[in-house]
């Protein structure tokens, strides 16, 4: 009898500590196919994905569509649009990504995973790849009508400016998944906004050059990611050809994305309080 009473509780305790052992891909696909379904079903967040960025990219198109500017220089729209690109999706997938974390701890769903061998990295990277794909469609979407309708002019290659607005979403993402951890309602989620993304838009080279900055806040926006994502916009938009800067200011966000994710993993609490 002993024997029998010990045996099931050694094999709980033993499922209770897989989660923070080694990654099983298996069940991060599966968390990213359980995501992906998710989303299917809700279609204001589909909306939301896809739609918003085009609809406020083609309110700043309406904007300066027919605002003079000096001969042999891009337009506002040029200019502002292909940066736009790399931001819009950040935000959004920020504050998507946040609510949808903060939702699974809420409903209790989270603290029910977390009692199965699903590792919590599995968990984080399950979330990234769905709402990666999410990003993937919503830059093409986003950047085939920026081109198309709103007539956006691009010096380089549009496949690198879809692949660092994937990117640079996929940095949303995993800010938002680490800003749930310290978040209890939606609202909580909600005024994460002006804390981690705002600053970012503001020192990001969108509204004032960086080098045109105070030094004290370039030692800002040189720590920021998005500052980043965003000079490497502007890299396309000066050559026809990809550029080493380039090149680096995308491995400098993908590497703010995983320290991201890894943080949220280590803040990832087994219990809702």
């Amino acid at each position: 009898m002993t024997t029998s009473t010990r045996t099931p509780t050694t094999r709980h305790a033993h499922a209770a500590r897989t989660p923070t052992g080694h990654l099983n891909p298996r069940l991060t696909a599966a968390t990213t196919g359980r995501v992906l379904r998710q989303l299917r079903h809700d279609h204001r967040t589909i909306a939301m994905l896809l739609v918003l960025p085009s609809l406020l990219l083609g309110l700043l198109y309406l904007l300066w569509k027919d605002v003079p500017t000096l001969p042999g220089q891009p337009g506002i729209f040029d200019r502002v649009g292909l940066t736009m690109l790399g931001i819009l999706p950040f935000v959004v997938m920020f504050l998507v990504t946040s609510i949808a974390m903060l939702r699974e701890r809420t409903s209790g769903t989270l603290e029910r995973l977390l009692t199965t061998p699903l590792a919590r990295m599995d968990l984080l990277l399950g979330y990234g790849a769905a709402f990666g794909l999410a990003a993937a469609a919503q830059a093409l979407v986003t950047v085939t009508i920026a081109i198309t309708v709103y007539d956006l002019d691009v010096t380089g290659s549009i496949w690198l400016v879809v692949l660092i607005a994937v990117v640079d979403a996929v940095l949303g993402v995993a800010l938002g998944l680490l800003a749930s951890a310290f978040a209890r309602t939606e609202f909580q989620a909600v005024q994460f906004m002006p804390v981690v993304v705002l600053p970012q838009v503001f020192l990001c080279g969108l509204l004032v050059p960086v080098d045109q900055m105070a030094g004290w806040l370039q030692a800002i926006s040189h720590v920021l990611p998005l500052t980043y994502a965003v000079d490497a916009l502007q890299e396309v938009g000066r050559s026809a050809s990809p550029t080493n800067a380039m090149w680096v200011d995308i491995a400098v966000v993908a590497g703010a994305a995983l320290l991201a994710l890894a943080l949220a993993a280590g803040t990832l609490r087994r219990r809702t309080s």
